[in-house]
Parts: structure tokens; C-alpha cells; sequence
């Protein structure tokens, strides 16, 4: 009957499978959330309303000009094309296309007239300054990653001894018709019937199908070959697609009944600098902001981009790693969103490294890059620059140290949880300092 036997709370009992907790601590958080989602009903009513969103669109004419300036973003991409043709054929120096392409990509921007108050509509104005942050972030990979491929063409020509004859041919325009009509030599794709398995090879890359493939996929980073599937999964892709449908809806729901009702109660306390009022909003925020953030995560990286990668047959479906285990700062930052880190990492990470830059130092640069595209994405459609995304990215420095800290001191299950705690009260604090001061910016009087 009795034996010698540890609690199974103790460590040396070696008992690890609490899942039973952790279903409990869901439960405990449906009940919770639903009694907040009804004493929300019961406060404000039905507050949903799908059509609102769909009349801000189609009637209101300041929106139309962002879906311009979006169209407008192709005249940059043709561009950054016809360079990188120039410098193949020897038209231009290296020299030179850098400083071509580093202009076309600092005018390369929509904030000049988002400035002047044309685009009132901030969720337009995001839209567009989002497409052209892409477009910015996607024409660098391909400036700089046909430099390396030129790079290793030239010196792969020298060691054949034929560098000079090549270059002959291509400055007097002798091979233009051959190289650059086709992504490859027609004797080549000749009896092939899947042209995609050609391995392209520079500067046979440089045609407009190549580089309209790289715009459209779900990547930032440029190749001249992708992994490609055999074909569109029609069932995969539905599902994807329903998700989609039904998960932006639910987010435009959940905002119009659960957020604008908190920030609206939020503007008059942040004003009289009521520290436990606004306490108590921010914590009432940081739930349905945290819930909407979830849905967001899964509706683009999951959906979005999987459904985008099965319409082009785009094989490396990594959008994102766990996250969710993340122990430090830095291994979230690393695995929440691949396609930004693998670019910041390609293109800007290991460049700083080759120049002699240190470690600590290229993450720091690295993360201060983040931010300003992230101040940028939210002070421009707000026409006001008060720096708040700058500063939380900024403070992503000291805490990921600290989280390091303490995941290698005490336990990473601390880590953890202080990463989720970052984001939990992080975004709402944001949000609620750039509602004021647009609420203030807007608006005479607070009532």
C-alpha cells in the first residue's frame, strides 16, 4: 500500500504532464472573455455593422487616390528593372546604377501627397504606404542580390577567358536579343513542357516575367530560382480562402464592438491624467487588442500568404516559426515574421558583418531599422510624427537583453512569459498615446 514516493508537484518526482491545468486555464479564459463580450453588448449594443466599412470605400472619394498611388509603385519596379539591364550590358558602371538605384528607391515613397491631406482616410493611407514599404524592401534585395550575381558571372568569365569578348558583345548590344527576351536560350527551354524546373542562371534572370514573379510572391528576398510545387492544390486553396473571408470580417467586428468603444472612453482620462482610469483602459484594451492581434497573426501569415504562395506555386511556405515558445525578445523578433527577417538578415545583418561591423552592433541597427519603418507606417496615414512605434521598437533592445538574462539565469519558462507580457501591455500603451494625439491633432475640444 505505501511505498517511498515524492508529491507529484515536487522535482524529483519527475511528473510533467499538467496539460489538464492548462485546459483548465483555457476554459477559464472563454468564461472570462465571454462575460466581458456580453457586458460589453449589454453597455453599447450591437455595435457591428459590415456595410459601414464597404461605404467608407466605395463612397468616400479620398480613398481612391491610395489605390493610384499603389498602381503608381510599378513605375519604380520598371525602373529598378531597366537599371539592372543597363549595368548587364555594360551601359552603365556599377557606380553608377548604385547611385540610380539608391534615388529610385528614396522617391520611391507616397508620403509627399499622404502629407498634404488629400488621403484623409488613415486605413487607405496605411494600405498604400504598406504596398510601397514592400516595393522598397523587395527592389533592394533585387539591386543587391544581381550585384552578387553579377559579381560571381564576371569573375566566372574571367576564369574562362573570355571576360573581355563577353564584354564586347554586350557593350556593342550584339547579344541583346538573346539574353534578355526570355529567361532563358530558346535552345534551352526547346521540348521542355514545365519551364519553371529551368535553372535560371544571371543574366538570363533579368526579364520582366522573372522579376513580376519575385514582385508577387510571398518573399522579400530575390532569386533567380524559387522552389516551385507541380500545381494548385483548388482544395488547399479554398480553405485558405474562406479563412480569409471569414477571418477579416471577424476582425473588423471585433474592432468596431470591442475596441473603438474603449478608446473613445479612453481620450477624456488620458487628457486629465486619471493614472488609475487610464490604468483600468488599458488593461480593458489589451485584451481584444492582444485577441485581434492573434487573428491578424493567423489571417495574413497563415492564410494570406499560404493562399499567395498556392496561387504562384511558391514551394517555402516558412512564413513563421514557433513565436510562441519564444524565451527571449530576439527569438520572437527572429520567428514571428520570416520573410522581414530573412531580409534584414540577408540585407543588412551579414552585409554590416562583412564590413567589420560588430555583432551587437548590426543588431542594433538591424532593430532600429524596424522601427522606423514602423513609426513610418503609423505616423504617415496618421499625418502626425510623435514617435511612440520608434521608442517601443527602440526599448525591444533592453528587453531583449533582459530576457536573455533571465531565460539563462533563472528558467526560459520566464522568458516566455515576459515576452508575452511585452506584447500583451506593450501595443495597447501604443495605441492608446497615438489615438490621443491624433484625437488632439483632429479635434479642438475634449468633452
Amino acid at each position: 500500500c505505501h511505498s517511498a514516493r515524492p508529491s507529484l508537484f515536487s522535482t524529483a518526482s519527475g511528473f510533467d504532464d499538467y496539460r489538464g491545468f492548462l485546459n483548465l486555464c483555457v476554459v477559464l479564459l472563454v468564461i472570462s472573455n465571454a462575460r466581458v463580450f456580453l457586458e460589453n453588448i449589454l453597455k453599447y449594443g450591437i455595435l457591428v455593422d459590415p456595410l459601414q466599412w464597404l461605404s467608407a470605400v466605395l463612397y468616400n472619394p479620398y480613398q481612391w487616390p491610395n489605390l493610384l498611388l499603389v498602381l503608381g509603385s510599378s513605375v519604380f519596379i520598371f525602373i529598378a528593372f531597366h537599371i539592372e539591364r543597363f549595368l548587364a550590358r555594360n551601359y552603365i558602371t556599377a557606380n553608377t546604377g548604385v547611385t540610380l538605384h539608391t534615388l529610385n528607391l528614396l522617391v520611391a515613397k507616397p508620403h509627399d501627397k499622404i502629407n498634404k491631406k488629400l488621403y484623409v482616410i488613415t486605413v487607405g493611407s496605411l494600405f498604400s504606404c504598406s504596398v510601397y514599404v514592400v516595393v522598397f524592401l523587395k527592389l533592394w534585395s533585387y539591386a543587391q542580390t544581381n550585384k552578387w550575381y553579377r559579381e560571381g558571372y564576371t569573375k566566372a568569365l574571367s576564369k574562362r577567358r573570355i571576360h573581355r569578348t563577353s564584354k564586347e558583345f554586350l557593350s556593342r548590344g550584339l547579344l541583346t536579343k538573346l539574353l534578355f527576351p526570355v529567361s532563358m536560350p530558346s535552345s534551352q527551354l526547346k521540348g521542355l513542357r514545365d519551364r519553371s524546373k529551368v535553372m535560371i542562371q544571371y543574366p538570363y534572370n533579368l526579364s520582366y516575367r522573372n522579376l513580376l514573379y519575385f514582385m508577387a510572391a510571398p518573399t522579400l528576398c530575390y532569386e533567380a530560382n524559387y522552389p516551385r510545387t507541380s500545381g494548385i492544390n483548388k482544395s488547399y486553396l479554398m480553405r485558405r480562402a474562406l479563412e480569409i473571408l471569414f477571418l477579416f470580417q471577424l476582425e473588423l467586428a471585433l474592432i468596431q464592438q470591442w475596441v473603438v468603444p474603449v478608446l473613445q472612453k479612453a481620450i477624456l482620462p488620458i487628457h486629465n491624467y486619471e493614472g488609475y482610469t487610464i490604468m483600468e483602459r488599458l488593461l480593458k484594451l489589451s485584451v481584444p487588442n492582444h485577441f485581434i492581434w492573434l487573428v491578424f497573426f493567423y489571417f495574413f501569415f497563415h492564410s494570406v500568404l499560404n493562399a499567395l504562395a498556392e496561387v504562384m506555386k511558391f514551394a517555402d511556405r516558412e512564413f513563421y516559426r514557433d513565436w510562441w515558445n519564444a524565451e527571449t525578445i530576439v527569438y520572437f523578433w527572429q520567428a514571428w515574421n520570416i520573410p522581414v527577417h530573412k531580409w534584414c538578415v540577408r540585407h543588412c545583418y551579414k552585409p554590416l558583418l562583412s564590413i567589420g561591423c560588430p555583432k551587437f552592433a548590426a543588431q542594433v541597427s538591424v532593430f532600429l531599422l524596424s522601427a522606423f519603418f514602423h513609426e513610418y507606417l503609423v505616423s504617415i496615414p496618421l499625418h502626425m510624427f510623435k514617435a511612440w512605434a520608434f521608442f517601443g521598437m527602440t526599448m525591444q533592445i533592453p528587453l531583449s537583453v533582459f530576457t536573455s538574462w533571465v531565460s539563462k539565469r533563472f528558467s526560459s519558462n520566464y522568458g516566455n512569459m515576459i515576452v508575452w507580457m511585452s506584447l500583451i501591455l506593450g501595443q495597447p500603451v501604443a495605441i492608446l498615446a497615438y489615438v490621443y494625439h491624433y484625437y488632439v491633432t483632429s479635434y479642438t475640444t475634449i468633452a
